[in-house]
């Protein structure tokens, strides 16, 4: 089995994503991703799956085949260009500082090979924090997520925990109310926090999140 991504460019028309998926499921192709983006002139559907060698040509020539397709191209897959993904949220100058650590050491550790991304959004409250905790598993790529504010408890702390049963690893800084009990990892600095939330999800680096698990830095 070989990883492709193909971006389908073809009509806005009921049906077209399962005419495409049936061309997909015909090649016992195994479907990683489906991402569809409204373009300028027509829609396109972004594939990533994997197809037995010899069966990629017909693959592809059957979604061309597919009525109402214009195009498809094949393109680099999103792991390949950006990676693992780190999200960032809650007080605007806490994110400021752990996208700052963060960011310094990924550049380093991407100058070596590694493809990861920052993603940071400043958020208040308790509602639109835990429902944006909550949604972070539904995003694709990300490894760990980092709560940086002031004072964060109630159900965003209910989220924390639904989050990582899910088996996504979240770092804390230490702050006010109960999610900092929640979370893998404690930590105060926040420079500090966005440097080892890095150096987690990197595999060039020799740090274990799992040996640090409910300390506090």
């Amino acid at each position: 089995m070989s990883p492709h991504a193909v971006i389908v460019l073809a009509e806005d028309r009921p049906g077209l994503l399962f005419d495409l998926t049936g061309v997909l499921a015909a090649h016992a192709a195994n479907i990683t991703v489906v991402e569809i983006h409204q373009g300028p002139t027509h829609p396109e559907v972004y594939f990533e799956f994997a197809v037995a060698d010899d069966a990629a040509p017909a693959t592809l020539g059957g979604l061309r085949a597919v009525p109402g397709v214009i195009r498809v191209d094949e393109t680099t897959s999103f792991s390949r260009i950006y990676g693992k993904r780190i999200i960032v949220m809650g007080g605007g100058a806490q994110v400021g500082f752990v996208a700052m650590g963060a960011i310094s050491e990924a550049d380093r550790h991407n100058i070596r090979g590694e493809r990861i991304s920052i993603d940071t959004i400043p958020l208040v409250g308790e509602r639109e924090l835990a429902a944006a905790v909550r949604a972070v598993v539904r995003l694709p790529r990300v490894k760990l997520l980092v709560l940086a504010g002031s004072i964060m408890g109630g159900d965003i702390t209910a989220a924390v925990e639904e989050v990582r049963q899910q088996g996504l690893a979240v770092i804390s800084l230490n702050m006010a109310g109960s999610v900092p009990d929640a979370a893998d990892l404690v930590v105060s600095d926040p420079v500090q926090a966005g440097v080892m939330a890095v150096m987690a999800v990197a595999d060039t680096a020799k740090f274990d999140l799992m040996r640090q698990r409910k300390r506090r830095y």
